[in-house]
């Protein structure tokens, strides 16, 4: 999953990743797979997956503890995903070790967004949850408006342009659309379609 987007207003978050992630086979190897790295987690956040194509599957096992525990808003769902994607994420690592090396390329990370109908001063929220330290480790940090993997400082800055002034969601997501599928896309690029959009807004999680 090459390419990731978030952009948090006061208007909402707006979310995008296309479909390509790399897999590890046991002798090491590297390969290319489709996965659907959107997830919702509940009516009002959604979290990106990245990095390992297994970080998709934590992401639905997330998902499902998410559920269980009956969270919603993004403050407690936050809370409760910190912790368990950092375990999931060390047992990930450590099963790997016994046949291939565990180094930075066998990384994951996850974006997490949302909205928080109990804050009223911060109403919409957006998280990068990586290996801020070392492995096996995860960590979060906050993001205040516009954040790319890779990074895209010239579409960040556009989109940080558009959310200073609380653009309204649907426009923000046509200049994340523009850019995303007009990036080039052949057998050698980490980019690759099906693209995934979503809004969270005051009515929660939709696909767009």
């Amino acid at each position: 999953m090459a390419q990731h987007i978030v952009s948090v207003n006061t208007n909402g978050v707006v979310l995008a990743v296309d479909s390509k992630a790399f897999d590890f086979a046991t002798d090491g190897s590297v390969q290319a797979v489709t996965v659907t790295p959107l997830v919702q987690l509940s009516s009002d956040t959604a979290i990106l997956a990245g990095g390992d194509a297994e970080s998709t599957e934590i992401c639905g096992s997330l998902r499902e503890f998410i559920a269980s525990e009956e969270l919603q808003g993004i403050s407690a769902v936050y809370s409760a995903a910190l912790p368990f994607l950092g375990s999931e994420y060390e047992k990930s690592m450590r099963r790997k070790c016994d046949c291939i090396p565990v180094d930075p390329v066998h990384h994951m990370f996850f974006i997490l967004a949302g909205h928080d109908p109990d804050d009223p001063n911060e109403p919409f929220k957006a998280f990068l949850i990586w290996t801020k330290r070392k492995l096996p480790q995860l960590d979060g940090d906050s993001i205040q408006s516009a954040f790319t993997v890779p990074r895209r400082i010239g579409l960040e800055f556009t989109l940080g342009r558009m959310n200073a002034d609380n653009t309204p969601l649907d426009r923000v997501l046509s200049t994340i659309k523009e850019k995303m599928e007009g990036y080039p896309v052949d057998e050698d690029s980490e980019i690759a379609p099906p693209y995934h959009y979503a809004i969270i807004d005051a009515q929660g999680f939709r696909k767009a």
